[in-house]
């Protein structure tokens, strides 16, 4: 039997693993903003998917619309369960069958692939 223990701080992240008997350090900052080229390459396609930039924020963010609160929640959940998998959690805002989400990784403090990643998953999620 395989136990894994994860203690996260603002700055480190712990992870110890049984099988191993070793305590593993990750260092805060480890994940990095989108370069240039990443984003010449990436925001476009994002945009297509009608997700836009933040103004005064390396952030971006979409709004659903569902046919009613259970679909809206039903959409909610899925993601919630994709973003804990990842580590990686929206900000969102939800009033009835109406969703509005923004992504930006607060480790590095603007947009990652990560946000990319959960973004296509999102776009996913939402038809279903």
């Amino acid at each position: 039997m395989i136990i894994t223990y994860q203690l996260r701080s603002p700055k480190t992240s712990r992870s110890w693993s049984s099988s191993s008997n070793t305590v593993t350090t990750y260092k805060a900052g480890k994940i990095q903003t989108l370069t240039m080229e990443e984003r010449e390459q990436l925001l476009p396609m994002m945009r297509s998917a009608q997700w836009v930039e933040v103004v005064g924020r390396d952030a971006i963010y979409k709004e659903f619309i569902f046919k009613d609160f259970n679909q809206a929640f039903g959409f909610m959940s899925r993601v919630a369960l994709q973003a804990e998998k990842m580590d990686h959690h929206p900000e969102w805002f939800n009033v009835y069958n109406k969703v509005q989400i923004t992504l930006s990784t607060h480790e590095c403090g603007g947009l990652s692939q990560r946000d990319i990643t959960l973004a296509t998953f999102i776009d996913q999620a939402s038809v279903l």
